[in-house]
């Protein structure tokens, strides 16, 4: 995949250097002609094609972390705060006087 990235990122280089140099050109349409026709599909283009692979690291990521904490042997906390102690004086729950 990426060699086709370096040849078109080239292919549209040329054009530019082309357009830039060109008696009826301009230096900024062939900015215009690389950043357009080059780097803005191209990173498209890298960004769709990485999705896939993106996607498999975080499963893997995700798997190895469910691993590890399974093995650990420690228990899920979950998303709820801990209850208070007696003694803490916090009240786990708020209540109205």
């Amino acid at each position: 995949m990426y060699l086709i990235v370096i040849g078109w990122i080239y292919v549209t280089l040329m054009m530019a250097v082309a357009e830039a140099s060109s008696s009826t050109g301009t230096i900024l349409g062939g900015i215009v002609t690389f950043v357009f026709y080059g780097l803005a599909p191209m990173t498209l283009l890298v960004y769709l094609m990485g999705s896939p692979a993106r996607r498999r690291a975080i499963k893997a990521r995700e798997a190895e972390a469910e691993r590890t904490h399974a093995a650990s042997g420690e228990p899920d906390a979950g998303s709820q705060a801990p209850a208070a102690a007696e003694g803490d004086g916090v009240a786990p729950v708020r209540e109205e006087p």
